[in-house]
């Protein structure tokens, strides 16, 4: 058993991306955990690090990767794409060896990684993230005595950049997510937060913890992690 986190890297599109991991080098059950995108992954990244720990406990192995362009990467989040999340997500689940996805939120636009089961919490598609973004970035800007609205936002993505939330998105980033929605086929199940008596710590002004959610989450992701 092994709850002390581990740092390993994997490489993608030239840039080198960071992923935190729990449980035994050697575990035959090692579930690859995409977080939520942009301020939601923030809000839950520590319940989510807590649930890995508790996985651990359960002699399972877990990888939390950095997304390009997110947390601790580099690369600049207007260049990214949802296809090239996709493809980061791929090669961070074969440098990890993953045997199962789990994917929170936002994460459920970026799991179909080929021939792993995925479980999803609470997934979104990318539209409502995006409005989401935009009525921040509008409330924002209104207490700084800034009128901007949804189309004016959406116009000026066209031209250049656009900052939603502290995110800067290229018109190339926003057409993705206002279109991406999570792919279905008979390797993924659905949970949602009654099963895990969860809170939606994505919603909160800050980001929180609730320790009995990550509990709850390590004991419904061990035994569907072993029935397949």
């Amino acid at each position: 058993m092994s709850e002390l986190p581990r740092h390993m890297s994997y490489i993608y599109a030239g840039g080198q991306e960071q992923c935190l991991c729990f449980g035994p080098k050697d575990a035959a059950r090692r579930i690859l955990i995409l977080p939520p995108l942009f301020d939601e992954m923030n809000r839950t990244r520590r319940t989510l690090v807590q649930a890995m720990r508790e996985l651990a406990a359960r002699e399972i192995a877990s990888c939390l990767p950095d997304y390009p362009g997110c947390n601790e990467s580099m690369a600049a989040l207007e260049q990214q794409s949802i296809d090239g999340w996709r493809g980061a997500v791929t090669s961070a689940a074969d440098l990890f060896g993953a045997t199962h996805v789990f994917s929170v939120r936002g994460g459920g636009l970026l799991d179909d990684v080929p021939g792993l089961p995925v479980m999803r919490l609470a997934s979104a598609k990318g539209a409502s993230l995006v409005k989401t973004l935009v009525r921040t970035q509008i409330a924002g800007d209104k207490e700084t005595g800034i009128l901007s609205t949804a189309d004016g936002l959406a116009q000026q993505a066209l031209t250049g950049t656009v900052a939603l939330a502290g995110n800067v998105f290229s018109a190339q980033l926003w057409a993705d997510l206002d279109n991406a929605v999570p792919i279905e086929n008979e390797l993924i199940s659905e949970m949602d937060l009654t099963d895990i008596q969860g809170s939606a710590l994505w919603l909160r002004a800050e980001p929180g913890y609730d320790q009995g959610m990550a509990a709850a989450l390590a004991e419904a992701l061990n035994p569907w992690s072993i029935q397949i």
